[in-house]
């Protein structure tokens, strides 16, 4: 039995003995991250934490405690102290511990594969990517970069016998350059990420982030009026997190979900899938089970066009009567709540020719996302900048736009879905390009 385990059975087996029933979140975090400034190395940080993470019911009453120690004290305080906030708590009529007694493991070959960059290789790849690019026309500097690499794993066990694991490495390497020409300055920047530092490269980032940046000088507003818009892969998924809402089990049962009502009805026009797919291994929202241990799978959320089901954890689900989708989170510090893992959109039948005809916009840059999107109506404001195109050419850049309509109401007014997929640079969704029509933008 290794320490970690020895630790896990204490906390466990007092929980029992205490006449409880419990599952412990153990969370463990290595990262190295480093920022560059005027070809200097500017920052360079080591961080290594672990922490413990309890939930306890007992007599339908639910705690939580946490603790950063492991050693016999810690333990006991931690046991101690989620049995007197859940004694102090109400009680939690579908909230309990998942019955069940499975072993997971990821394959560590998988999502943390070993790797030979040294910290000194990866210093001299950010050096020479703030450099190179900060010497570019028209960059004034380049205020946020990095290079990080960040391993975690992840713990769940309970008082059932549930035992999983799982454990990733992941790096990111992202510069946003800021250009100038006299009093007109614009900012944009992009990023790269793979499991291995050696797999991500410079020379696009350099490249795209000093395009997008320097073609904003020279951005405009357009005139006001109703717009076919497509959104690139990041501004467009940035657009589907802010009314995430409408897929929450959780937010049903709370009493704010849109959607509560619409289960097997139609939501979107009918060419448009959309599905969770948590065991897609290219993705970094990879995950083999939920925050509760539940095995995942891939979840069809929307199946041309109409809503096929929320997401849900054992608790969300056990009040709507129906069955975790395995969408459970939950940190060390926090309660039980639902999230989806790796969003994607099934490709559509649209070649450019259809996708990009006409005049459109094309937006790359939207600001105050979420706090211009109300999720329960659909409404939302946005400033927004891209590119005005026609035919697939930029016609000019665009900026100082607004762009505000009904998210929902957009989703029924899809024209075209894309054939071709993209990751957010990120990989934490995939999908196609999707053209709204008539969206109201005001110049």
């Amino acid at each position: 039995m290794t320490v970690q385990d020895d630790m896990i059975a204490q906390v466990l087996d007092r929980v029992r003995q205490a006449g409880a029933s419990g599952d412990l979140i153990v969370d463990e975090k290595e990262s190295l991250s480093l920022k560059a400034r005027s070809g200097q190395l500017e920052e360079q940080s080591v961080s290594r934490s672990r922490t413990l993470g309890l939930r306890v019911i007992r007599d339908g009453q639910v705690g939580i405690a946490f603790s950063e120690a492991d050693d016999d004290t810690a333990l006991q305080w931690l046991v101690d102290q989620a049995l007197l906030n859940a004694h102090f708590n109400k009680t939690e009529e579908h909230e309990r511990i998942a019955e069940l007694s499975a072993t997971l493991h990821t394959d560590d070959a998988v999502l943390c594969p070993q790797s030979s960059m040294t910290a000194e290789q990866r210093i001299e790849r950010l050096l020479d990517m703030e450099s190179t690019l900060a010497a570019r026309p028209h960059i004034r500097n380049v205020p946020y970069n990095g290079f990080a690499e960040r391993q975690t794993a992840r713990t769940v066990a309970s008082t059932h016998g549930l035992r999983a694991t799982s454990r990733q490495r992941l790096n990111y390497l992202y510069a946003y350059a800021l250009a100038a020409e006299g009093e007109t300055t614009a900012m944009a920047g992009w990023g790269q990420a793979a499991r291995r530092g050696e797999d991500v490269h410079a020379a696009p980032i350099i490249e795209r982030a000093h395009d997008q940046a320097t073609a904003l000088l020279s951005g405009k507003p357009v005139a006001s009026g109703h717009y076919a818009v497509c959104f690139d892969p990041e501004t467009q998924s940035d657009l589907l997190s802010a009314f995430g809402l409408a897929l929450s089990g959780k937010a049903a049962c709370d009493g704010v979900n849109p959607w509560r009502d619409k289960l097997g009805k139609p939501v979107a026009v009918s060419g448009l899938t959309m599905v969770d797919r948590p065991l897609n291994t290219e993705g970094f929202g990879y995950a083999l089970f939920d925050a509760e241990g539940t095995p995942t799978a891939e979840t069809r959320l929307i199946d041309q066009g109409q809503l096929q089901t929320l997401i849900h954890n054992s608790a969300t689900a056990r009040e709507l009567g129906t069955r975790s989708t395995g969408h459970a989170t939950r940190g060390p510090k926090s309660g039980l709540g639902v999230s989806t893992h790796q969003l994607a959109i099934l490709p559509g039948t649209a070649d450019d020719s259809e996708l990009l005809a006409g005049d459109y916009l094309w937006l790359t840059d939207l600001q105050g996302v979420h706090s211009g999107a109300n999720a329960l109506s659909g409404n939302f404001s946005f400033g927004a900048s891209g590119y005005l195109c026609r035919d697939g050419q930029r016609l000019h850049p665009v900026r100082g736009i607004t762009v505000a309509g009904n998210f929902y109401q957009m989703l029924q007014r899809i024209d075209a879905i894309g054939k071709q997929t993209y990751w957010t640079w990120g990989r934490s969704s995939c999908m196609p390009t999707l053209r709204f029509a008539d969206v109201a933008i005001s110049g």
